[in-house]
Formats: structure tokens, sequence, C-alpha cells
């Protein structure tokens, strides 16, 4: 096959960049940033997503600088415990659920493409502008810093550009900017002491008065503390547009958060001991009706942009890479191995992307908020049974592809 152009070397573009390279397809990476920098803060891979990322050889390095998340633990904003379940290989499954720095990932993943495909085919400081295709292959264009615009010639184009994708506002110009879900995020990283667990991915609270998500990163240091993530969300009327690297100030939210003094976490003290903090508004696209033209397609956020309310962001654009690289390999016609993958993932996304708008695995925290009326409880069992928590848990990892039954297939 011609050589696959790829645009964007985030954590889609590196990991369909590897699965091709395993592959034998030629391919080269584009990237719009002069420098790869590590940026945004924690995510968690599910284990379909590790899954994936073990079968092109990279679970040790993951395992290097990740934590294997044990539990998932809920708690109304009182301290309160609502439920907590087994997550990962604790849950026996046969891959991990992996809590990580995203600049790691994305680290493992880079240097996993450099070292095997080599560093010529990864190019930095080109932006894409838009592609062109005929009969015969398709025609990137890039700019590269004020030094005007080049062209690259492939066999196909995929979009791994993110959320402000040029290529997917190129098929849908009239689309409009991202769609606000009403909730803004704080995100930031503590050096704390172990949690918990220790390996805890904790929910709390509920989004109308404050809603944290806190969870370990990165192994604990010769200090004996751990890089711990955390994210707040409130429901805010007003936003700014998103940007990975946009600061956060404390007094635009810590006040929601000034009396949760837990026996494990005094939260405010946790929040204020933060190494930095950011800025983003939860948003994301309404499904696309196709992301496959001929030649070019989508990937990743640039095809499925969903509030990241599941912990599946970018599980998803891994299990794209891997389902993209597999019809390419599949099909000697690249026309039709690109409509392949479209019709194996779009539908699944979608269900994923509306899903996290109303059901994800926080909805445990919503009933109990609308059950109680935002009071404490005498005991759970009294506002919500242990079988509708398990359902609601259960239901997403259905959806969302990595239920027990679902990996075993």
């Amino acid at each position: 096959m011609d050589e696959v152009i790829i645009v964007g070397a985030g954590i889609g573009g590196l990991t369909l960049g590897l699965a091709l390279h395993e592959a034998n397809i030629p391919c080269r990476i584009f990237e719009s940033a002069a420098e790869i920098k590590a940026v945004g803060v924690g995510i968690n891979l599910l284990p379909h997503a590790t899954k994936e990322l073990a079968a092109l050889g990279l679970e040790p390095a993951l395992a290097n600088v990740a934590i294997a998340t044990t539990d998932a633990t809920f708690f109304n904003r009182f301290g309160q415990l609502i439920y907590q379940e087994p997550l990962g290989r604790a849950a026996g499954y046969d891959h991990p659920q992996f809590s990580i720095h995203r600049g790691d990932l994305q680290r493992v993943l880079l240097e996993a493409f450099v070292a095997r495909a080599g560093r010529d085919r990864l190019l930095t400081n080109r932006h894409c502008v838009g592609v062109e295709q005929d009969e015969a292959g398709v025609t990137v264009t890039f700019s590269a810093g004020g030094t005007g615009r080049s062209t690259v010639r492939g066999g196909v184009a995929i979009a791994c550009d993110g959320i402000n994708s040029v290529i997917r506002k190129q098929f849908f110009p009239e689309e409009g900017e991202p769609r606000y879900s009403g909730v803004n995020m704080w995100r930031g990283v503590t050096r704390w002491k172990p949690m918990l667990s220790g390996a805890s991915m904790v929910r709390a609270g509920w989004l109308a008065h404050g809603k944290m998500v806190i969870y370990p990163i990165r192994p604990a240091d010769t200090d004996g503390l751990q890089l711990v993530n955390w994210v707040a969300e409130i429901e805010t009327p007003v936003y700014r547009k998103r940007d990975w690297n946009r600061a956060g100030s404390l007094d635009g939210f810590i006040g929601a958060f000034a009396d949760w003094h837990f026996e494990w976490l005094d939260v405010p003290a946790f929040i204020r001991a933060a190494d930095q903090v950011l800025e983003f508004p939860m948003v994301d696209q309404d499904p696309l009706p196709r992301w496959s033209f001929g030649r070019v397609t989508l990937l990743g956020d640039a095809a499925h942009p969903m509030v990241p309310r599941g912990s599946n962001g970018a599980g998803q654009a891994i299990l794209d890479a891997r389902a993209l690289a597999a019809a390419l390999t599949g099909n000697s016609n690249p026309v039709a191995a690109l409509a392949a993958y479209e019709q194996q993932r779009l539908e699944a996304t979608t269900r994923i992307v509306l899903t996290n708008r109303s059901n994800p695995p926080d909805a445990i925290l919503r009933e109990v908020f609308q059950r109680t009326g935002d009071r404490p409880f005498n005991a759970i069992g009294d506002v919500i049974s242990r079988e509708e928590l398990v359902g609601l848990s259960d239901g997403y990892k259905r959806i969302a592809g990595y239920s027990q039954e679902a990996l075993r297939r």
C-alpha cells in the first residue's frame, strides 16, 4: 500500500503509526506543534485499551510509569461511601486498568514509534491546512511556522488532529464550535501520600454543588508521595474555549469544596498543594453521520469528541487505531478499507458519546444526589439498592465495550 499520511501525533495518531508499522504499512506522522511536549494531566486506560497496547508490546513500559488501578470508589460530598467495585486485573480482567499522566502515555508511544519506525517518520511543525484527493491518492497541504506551505502525497490521509480538526472542518464546514455541556472543569496534579487503597479511582459529590474525581497517576517517589490527578467539576454557565495549557484559578472553584474534610483526605488542602491548576470546559460534538470520504477518514477526537465522564476518550482513539490498521491490512482497496473501519467504529462510538452525556459511571452519584436531596443518609441501602448500583456500572461497561463478555469475544 502507498504511504499513509497521519495528521497529528497525539495518542490516536501515534498508536495508529505503531499499528501500521507492525503491519508493514508505510506511514508518516505530521504534527502541528514544533516540539512534542507533555501536555494535559491524568487519563485512564480501561482494559479494552490496555489490551490493544499490550498487543503492541507496550504494557511493560506503561506499567513502569502508571498506576494499575484496583478499585472505583464513590462518595457523596459528606464523605459517605456509596459504592465500591474492583477494576482491571482486580476485577478479573486479563489486562490492567492504567491511570497515567497523559504526557507519560504520549512519551511511551512516541519513543516506541521513533525506535521502531525511525525518527524520519515523524515530522513536527507541520500544521495541516487541508487535503485533496484523486483516484490515485491524497495530497495533504501543510504550513510550517511562517516558512510557507508544502504538500505531501500519500495513499490515504487520516485525521488524528483532535476536537478542532482542520480536516473535520473541511468536510463539515457548517458544524460550528464544540458543544458545551454546562460543566466546567479545573484539573491539577498534587504530590500526596497514598490514599485509600493507594490505587483507587475516587468520584465524589455531584455537579450541581461540585464533584471531584481523584486518582494517582505515578508510583510513589522516594518521599513516599504519589502524583495524584484530580478534577473538580461544577455546573457553570460561562466557559472559555478549551486549551490544554490554560492556567486555572483556585478562587474560581475551591469554595465549593471548602468543607470537604474526609477521614482519608482533606480536600481543600489537597487542592491547594497542587503543582499546577488547568481549566477546561467539558465539551463534545454531536455524532457525525460519516467519517470516511474516499481516501480520507477521521480518528479519535477528530471523529468522536466526547465529554470526559467515562474515562474512555483516549481508549476509544486507541481502539480506532487498531481497527483502522486491521482494515488497511485486510483490504487492498484503501477506499473500501476506510469504509469498513467506519462501519465497525462509528455506531459504537456514537453510543458512547451519547451515553457520556446522560449515564456514564458517575450517574451513580447523580442518583444518590437526587434521591437524598443532597443530604447525608443513614444507610446507602435505604437510598439505592446494590443491584441498581451494579446495573448502572455494568450498563456503561457494555456500551463502552469493556465488559468481561465483550473482551472475551
